[in-house]
């Protein structure tokens, strides 16, 4: 029996959670460093599936399957493809960040009490969270996928409830009541889409008689299992539905800004460059597989629906006082690219998109986390509040423009690739689609470039005039995430050559071919 290697990429953060949930209250340092060394001990797991992955392989690789639940067909299966893989990869990258960038935020929550320990706690949920989503992004089995993802939202609650932004304009009360808000309209809001999510998942088993990702999705490719047209496009719904919470989709975003802005900048990066990644993964991995036909038949409208996000999101964001809301807006406004892409049901679109999530992650993460750095040291959010911020910070000044600059898709860094790849996969079947989506990137730079100018350039501020430059551990956070956009800003075929594949099948999945040319090629 070969080493279970996609289970141990999971379950060692999950044990890490554990224990550093169990470090003694007087240990908070201590804490701290068992959650780092375990992120980065699941760091080089991933890395062993990413060495391990043969993109030209079959479709899913290192898989895993054992009974479970067996009266109703549920089995633990795990496997990965190529989109799977790179997205492990991106979470398993991040979490050593996020857990570096939140080092004190829960040094404010420390009473003198032996038992009230929330620097454990904190960085407990983190791994959780991490071990839940790597999870996600392995299963194979449908109902296993649904209760990684309703389990997700716990953790998540309490990291933006209990553990929310402390610079805030208002009272501790107000402040408290303000998080309290984010954290319960984040968990209705996917609540509601798993329960619906729920019901279609119930509908699926009436229909295919087990919950097998692979065994459903090969007998709806040969012709031994039919679904009655109405029931596929039902059943796509309900599952529709519940990605488009997660991911997040115009009109049910408006989650997102409040859970962002009220969480510390970490919690925030783990909301928007991990946990919600999860929602268009699900996309392609199950809607499109599963669903091909109502894929096709729902196409249209929600095409519309991610453009509408993509505008929306950039005016939004243009118009943004808080830093923190900002970056949500314009996640808003990217998750629409990605959207698009997926259901352009191009080869173009639905490689750029599965970068475009990659990208998103690394490049969000870079702008979030040094936002976080500066909001710490001045102790708002609100833009108004900062000027001439280089001339005293200059480092942090320059790490901030270049996450802003990736955040627009400047040409040279990692997010270009993925933009101009979902553009053209757009333009070749939907050409007036494509062609109102590129106003989103010049709303990108507006509301880049100005946050820039009104927080870094201009007379130095008062209150920010003893602003300190970023420290070391700051740099190892910031660093290595610019290093990595303008790595695969210049060189993205290690990611592609991974990605490729696994679109090939997708598109194979909902019998679609590339559009031909308008104009043939000269010989």
């Amino acid at each position: 029996m070969s080493f279970p290697l996609l289970t141990a990429t999971a379950a060692l953060p999950a044990v890490g959670a554990v224990a550093t949930a169990a470090v003694p209250a007087a240990k908070r340092t201590a804490a701290k460093w068992l959650a780092l060394l375990v992120s980065l001990a699941t760091l080089v797991l991933a890395g062993l599936v990413l060495a391990r992955f043969e993109p030209g392989g079959d479709r899913y690789q290192l898989t895993e399957s054992h009974s479970w639940i067996k009266a109703f067909g549920v089995r633990y299966e795990l496997g990965v493809d190529g989109i799977a893989v790179a997205l492990l990869a991106l979470t398993a990258l991040l979490i050593p960040f996020v857990i570096l960038a939140g080092w004190h935020d829960a040094d404010p929550l420390e009473t003198n009490s032996s038992r009230w320990r929330p620097t454990q706690g904190f960085f407990a949920l983190i791994l959780a969270v991490e071990a839940m989503v790597i999870l996600s992004f392995e299963a194979t089995d449908v109902f296993l996928f649904y209760i990684l993802f309703e389990a997700m939202l716990i953790p998540m609650y309490f990291l933006i409830g209990g553990f929310g932004d402390r610079a805030h304009a208002g009272s501790d009360e107000k402040a408290a009541a303000q998080r309290s808000y984010a954290a319960v309209k984040f968990l209705l809001y996917n609540l509601v889409g798993g329960l619906i999510m729920l019901a279609a998942v119930i509908g699926l088993y009436v229909v295919a008689g087990n919950f097998s990702l692979q065994e459903i999705a090969q007998a709806r490719a040969d012709g031994s299992l039919s679904m009655a047209t109405g029931t596929e496009r039902w059943l796509f719904l309900g599952f529709f539905f519940a990605f488009a919470v997660k991911a997040p989709l115009w009109p049910l975003h408006t989650w997102l800004p409040n859970a962002m802005g009220e969480a510390t900048a970490p919690v925030a990066v783990l909301i928007t460059a991990v946990v919600d990644k999860v929602g268009t993964f699900a996309m392609l991995r199950f809607c499109l597989q599963l669903f091909p036909g109502a894929s096709r038949w729902a196409t249209p409208v929600i095409m519309v629906l991610a453009l509408i996000s993509i505008v929306y999101g950039a005016l939004l964001a243009v118009g943004q006082r808080d830093i923190k809301r900002l970056v949500a807006y314009a996640s808003i406004s990217h998750f629409g690219f990605i959207i698009l892409g997926i259901f352009a049901m191009t080869s173009q679109g639905q490689s750029g998109a599965t970068l475009y999530m990659v990208n998103h992650g690394i490049s969000t993460a870079a702008l979030m986390l040094v936002a976080g750095f500066l909001i710490s040291r001045r102790g708002s959010r609100l833009i108004a509040d900062y000027g001439g911020v280089q001339k005293v910070a200059p480092v942090l000044a320059g790490t901030f423009l270049v996450g802003g600059l990736a955040t627009l898709s400047l040409p040279g860094l990692a997010p270009f690739i993925s933009e101009f790849l979902v553009l053209v996969g757009t333009f070749t079947r939907y050409p007036v689609l494509g062609v109102i989506a590129t106003f989103g990137i010049v709303l990108a730079a507006l509301y880049t470039l100005v946050l820039y100018q009104r927080t870094m350039t201009g007379p130095v501020k008062a209150e920010v005039s003893a602003m300190p430059d970023l420290k070391v551990r700051e740099l190892v956070v910031v660093a290595p995430l610019i290093a990595l956009l303008i790595f695969l800003g210049v060189y993205p075929k290690p990611l592609t050559n991974i990605v490729n594949p696994a679109v090939q099948h997708t598109m194979s999945d909902v019998q679609k071919k590339d559009p031909k040319p308008a104009v043939e090629a000269a010989q």
